[in-house]
């Protein structure tokens, strides 16, 4: 698979280091609408105009719960941390806010479906470097992408969000798909070892974290265990630790942010509390968003 240095997705890898601003002057960005399943659907889209004839890395980030794609662009950050101006990033909106995942409807896993068949088609992205990232329930419709379309994906990111039991149970990716998975050890919202979810749009039983990645280990043929590494304490009073378990002898690369201590919040991007929910605490010590672009870096080869 082609790195992603190659076509310009280099990071600031550590949390902590100086990003470069992607500055909205230099890009090419508007609403794109998609016919689905007989309505009018739209995701917002950020891409650079000198580069609009040209397939590119795209990231297609589905937010949380009661959110929009604006505010999980504002949240993310992804284009003030990319150097690169090559990548696209999407960001589709749900209808009223709240993704369809409290029941078997395909509504919105047709939705971006059609909306990567658009991306394509129109010459924006490549089919070959589709990335996936969604957080909350945003994460829940990503997985249940990924266990649906692997094939359709270069690699996936759930953040703070498990999969429903049920869906954990039958999830059988059709290939090896690079999968990150990062969750807090006391989410009040979403139990670390399973057990009833409290999220706006999904209140039923959750898989584990371990059972949650599970799928996609058995999909890439892991065979080698995990290995365990205990990332810098960098904010010693924030109340949480990171762990990132790997798992060996993968076609593709799986892996989980164990948050130990860490509640329902995106390490290192800003703190959301204007909704009252108790979310429990809030890590410091790594930067969500260099994370996730490391993983998709390493997932293409770079």
């Amino acid at each position: 698979m082609p790195s992603f240095r190659k076509f310009g997705f280099g990071i600031a890898l550590a949390a902590g280091l100086a990003c470069v601003p992607f500055g909205i002057a230099n890009a090419a960005a508007g609403r794109l609408t998609v016919d689905s399943g007989g309505m009018k659907r739209s995701a917002y889209v950020v891409e650079h105009a000198r580069l609009k004839r040209t397939l590119r890395p795209t990231i297609i980030v589905l937010h949380g719960q009661s959110g929009t794609g604006m505010r999980v662009r504002k949240y993310l950050g992804l284009e003030d941390t990319l150097k690169s101006q090559s990548v696209v990033t999407v960001y589709p909106d749900a209808i009223d806010g709240h993704w369809n995942v409290s029941d078997a409807s395909e509504r919105d896993v047709r939705f971006i479906r059609d909306l990567v068949h658009k991306l394509v088609s129109d010459g924006i992205a490549d089919r070959r470097r589709v990335f996936l990232v969604g957080s909350a329930t945003g994460g829940i419709l990503a997985m249940r992408l990924a266990c649906q379309d692997a094939h359709a994906f270069a690699g996936v990111a759930a953040l703070i969000a498990l999969m429903p039991a049920a869906e954990a149970s039958a999830c059988k990716p059709m290939k090896p798909l690079p999968f990150l998975l990062l969750a807090g050890t006391a989410d009040p919202r979403v139990p670390f070892a399973g057990g009833k979810a409290d999220l706006v749009e999904y209140k039923g039983d959750v898989a584990s974290a371990e059972a949650t990645v599970a799928p996609f280990a058995a999909a890439a043929g892991c065979n080698g265990g995990q290995a365990k590494a205990d990332l810098p304490d960098r904010d010693p009073n924030d109340g949480s630790r990171v762990q990132v378990d790997r798992w060996q002898g993968c076609k593709a690369p799986v892996e989980l942010v164990k948050v130990e201590g860490g509640g329902h919040t995106l390490p290192g991007r800003p703190r959301i509390t204007d909704r009252g929910l108790t979310v429990g605490a809030h890590n410091n010590d790594v930067n969500t968003t260099h994370l996730i672009l490391d993983f998709f870096r390493r997932a293409s080869g770079g």
